[in-house]
């Protein structure tokens, strides 16, 4: 179809919204309430983007139910109640329905589609939107709501089409119940989706057997049910959480300390270790302020935590395979367990180390390793994303002179506070590579991020302005920041979905802004201050024929 034909043919709208996750909901409602005309894309069959998708057994979010939930609304804070400190899947999922049908989201969104291409027309100041259905969206500002995981990846292993039993992916699993009772059922994978699945199958299948090539750090989550009292006080209290919040570098409720490893004495840094496993969760992280910037208090936090590994695995060699070693603790994203390592303890639970005994190839009966081969009816992949800038590069993205986002990316993303993009004017990002993505809490960072853009698109339309982009000089600017914060995290020194190296070809690099966010907010919040300075605008005399809606 030609160019002309395709604008004949195209629905036209002030604002297209890519992604029914936590932050597409946000931001479709964001902007219908400014008045906008917004259309929503999701590819899943409703909203909830990720957990939407992630129905594996265990399936449950690392961060407090308190944090993962939306601030803005008042009404949904008051009559939406969370039954646990850590909620499961099925509860994350029964609450993005609620905030839907309470804020009636649906209608503003197609489902069951995905975008093939987005396109900007500089002539006519817009984006084109192109979706599988062929159906052509145009609108002036396009939101790229697509989140940090969202596409899943395979692991690189031969003969995956040649398994004949049942072949399962954590990142998109039936959605109806998966029965293991009496089955051999083989897992690869043991990040966070995997030590779920783990502890949980492991207490359903006649034998489980756990494919290892990289071991994770997990800690105790100690979940728990919250108590109406606890409920009660958390409900009056919503308006200082938040601020909390966004005041907090997780962008959570959870104190984080200001205190340096080595400001205690050994026998009282071990009591605040010991007291952080005994609490749970994300503790450890919050107890010392210099554990992914010194390497010499990361190597005791982790001998600490290795020492508990040998204390729950009643096998030594199992023990010892269990331990992550040759990269700095929270330097992968750190897991939250229920009886993980006990798990191991069963008697028809067995690790396989593949650092020491490889696979070679999946077959058609199960998986081939150099010892052998073993035999299995249910064959369970939970071995991630092609993270971060997946999702932005799974199809066609043209700016300012037909330029694809694939070729700018070609070396690594650049972007301008992990929102903006150099040469593709009106294109936002949220929860976007180069901001605080995987590191904070991404509904805080959601709302952050939204706010940020609905304020930008105000002061256009006040000032006639029909497109802005960060000029080169301010993306390489934020870029230089991301990069020399990153140079002192220990983060970097780890090979994961953080920085790319679970994608074969895929650009190595930290690109996350490590500095905390409520560091991230500040840089936004001046941004905004300085009547967007950083950023390059275009105006025309009739500004209402280039965004009529609104």
């Amino acid at each position: 179809m030609t160019e002309a034909r395709m604008a004949e043919a195209a629905t036209r709208r002030d604002v297209v919204v890519v992604g029914a996750g936590f932050g597409g909901m946000y931001a479709v409602y964001k902007f219908r309430e400014m008045g906008h005309d917004v259309a929503g894309i999701e590819a899943g069959g409703n909203v909830g983007g990720v957990w939407y998708w992630n129905r594996y057994p265990g399936a449950r979010c690392d961060l407090m139910s308190v944090d993962y939930s939306y601030g803005f609304h008042e009404g949904i804070q008051q009559e939406w109640t969370w039954s646990e400190q850590f909620a499961a899947q099925p509860e994350i999922l029964a609450y993005a329905n609620f905030v839907a049908d309470r804020l009636d989201l649906r209608k503003h969104f197609q489902f069951e589609t995905r975008v093939t291409s987005a396109i900007w027309d500089e002539h006519a100041q817009l984006w084109r939107v192109t979706t599988d259905r062929g159906e052509v969206i145009e609108a002036p500002f396009c939101i790229m709501s697509t989140g940090p995981l969202s596409i899943p990846k395979d692991p690189e292993i031969e003969g995956i089409e040649r398994f004949k039993g049942q072949l399962l992916r954590a990142q998109k699993w039936p959605h109806e119940p998966v029965d293991f009772a009496g089955k051999r059922v083989g897992v690869i994978g043991t990040g966070s989706s995997g030590v779920q699945i783990i502890q949980t199958v492991g207490r359903q299948a006649e034998a489980l057997y756990v494919y290892q090539r990289t071991p994770s750090w997990t800690l105790p989550m100690r979940n728990h049910d919250l108590t109406p009292d606890y409920i009660d006080e958390m409900k009056r209290h919503y308006p200082e959480l938040r601020q909390a919040m966004r005041m907090n570098p997780t962008g959570g409720t959870r104190p984080v300390s200001t205190r340096p490893f080595f400001s205690l004495p050994p026998s009282q840094r071990r009591d605040v270790m010991e007291h952080a496993w005994q609490d749970g969760g994300h503790t450890f992280l919050a107890c010392f302020s210099d554990l992914l910037l010194n390497q010499e208090a990361n190597d005791q936090v982790a001998d600490f935590v290795r020492e508990k590994i040998e204390g729950i695995v009643d096998d030594p060699q199992t023990a010892e395979a269990l331990k992550p070693r040759g990269y700095p603790i929270f330097a992968r994203r750190p897991c939250l367990d229920t009886e993980y390592y006990e798990t191991y303890n069963l008697p028809h639970v067995h690790l396989k180390d593949c650092l020491k005994d490889p696979i070679v190839e999946i077959t058609e009966k199960g998986i081939l390793t150099e010892s052998g081969e073993v035999e299995l009816d249910v064959l369970i992949f939970a071995t991630g994303y092609d993270a971060l800038t997946g999702a932005l590069l799974a199809f066609d993205v043209r700016g300012r002179d037909g330029r694809r986002l694939k070729d700018k990316w070609k070396g690594g993303p650049s972007s301008y506070l992990g929102m903006m993009i150099e040469g593709f004017p009106n294109l936002f990002t949220t929860c976007g590579p180069n901001g605080p993505a995987a590191l904070a809490n991404i509904i805080t960072i959601s709302e952050n991020d939204v706010d940020w853009i609905a304020s930008l698109i105000t002061h256009m339309k006040e000032h006639g302005l029909t497109s802005a982009e960060p000029s080169a000089d301010a993306e390489n600017s934020w870029m230089e920041i991301v990069h020399a914060l990153a140079a002192k995290s220990l983060v970097r020194k780890a090979q994961t979905w953080w920085v790319g190296s679970n994608v074969k070809g895929k650009p190595t690099g930290l690109t996350m802004f490590v500095g905390g966010f409520n560091k991230y907010r500040e840089y936004c919040d001046a941004a905004a201050a300085t009547g967007y300075a950083d950023l390059q605008f275009a105006g025309v005399e009739k500004f209402d024929e280039a965004y009529a809606h609104g």
